[in-house]
């Protein structure tokens, strides 16, 4: 698994051995990038059930300024902060090791908002929809921002969430990716 674009290009991020992580593939990667605009001009990510941390330290290469990393895995938060470690970016890069309930309910806590919100829970495993809505609930999203969620092909995404609304949705394989955009006029 690699660094797909940006300063961090080509780089190699180490993942979990084993299927209890499913990497994002760099082809799906890249038509994410492409939907949303290639590089950022700063804004802060997070990414939900990071794993190996891909997706963020992706953002983090293509221009946002920080990343929040959540996993309530002790060996996917080690892997994750090997990769940030490797690629130097420990200023810009906080991990929380804890589950997703309890990350949220901090954001809201902290005050924090993300123009880049990334959601790959383990397949079948987690409500999409409670999610989603409690990010809408508690204004997590900017106005401008992008919410990517990856699922199964079969799992079923709502059109829109209040103040965001779905934008594109695309199939790869067993994967189906789901982007949503901050409706400023709802906001």
């Amino acid at each position: 698994m690699r660094i797909v674009a940006g300063k961090h290009r080509s780089r190699i991020l180490k993942t979990r051995p084993g299927q209890d992580t499913r990497p994002t593939l760099d082809k799906v990667k890249e038509s994410i990038f492409s939907s949303i605009g290639p590089y950022f001009n700063g804004g802060d990510a997070l990414d939900l059930f990071a794993g190996s941390g891909a997706i963020g330290l992706e953002c983090i290469s293509r221009g946002v300024d920080t990343c929040l990393f959540v996993d309530a895995s002790f060996e996917a938060m080690k892997i994750i902060k090997e990769n940030i470690a490797s690629l130097k970016e420990e200023t810009c890069c906080t991990c929380l090791k804890m589950d997703y309930k309890r990350a949220l309910q901090e954001c809201v806590s902290n005050q924090k908002t993300f123009s880049f919100i990334y959601i790959d829970p383990p397949y079948g495993k987690i409500a999409y929809d409670e999610i989603l809505n409690f990010i809408d609930k508690h204004h997590l999203l900017t106005k401008e921002g992008y919410i990517i969620c990856e699922g199964l092909k079969e799992d079923e995404f709502l059109d829109h969430y209040h103040s965001f609304k779905q934008k594109k949705e695309t199939i790869y394989g067993i994967t189906k990716i789901c982007i949503y955009k901050g409706n400023e006029e709802n906001q």
